[in-house]
């Protein structure tokens, strides 16, 4: 879908690596949260932000404890979702 490497989870995409960056799913509801940690910025591959998803930086998941908080994130939205 967008170039990189995605894990799914129950058939929605969780989380991936773009190049350097780690993509992670969100949800609208926590999009803005997100934002707001260092090193993350809106998903924008196709010119328009994907609201729901966002990049982060190689410094924002440096040490396991922040890739995991990552990737809890990404996990929390899609097993909240229907499996597909």
């Amino acid at each position: 879908m967008f170039g990189g490497l995605a894990f799914m989870v129950n058939g929605h995409m969780c989380c991936g690596i773009v190049r350097k960056d780690l993509v992670v799913r969100t949800g609208p509801d926590e999009y803005e949260a997100a934002l707001s940690q260092p090193h993350a910025r809106p998903m924008n591959f196709t010119g328009r932000p994907m609201r729901g998803f966002v990049y982060v930086g190689p410094s924002g998941c440096q040490s396991t404890r922040d890739l995991k908080t990552w990737i809890l994130r990404g996990l929390h939205f899609v097993l909240s979702l229907p499996p597909k």
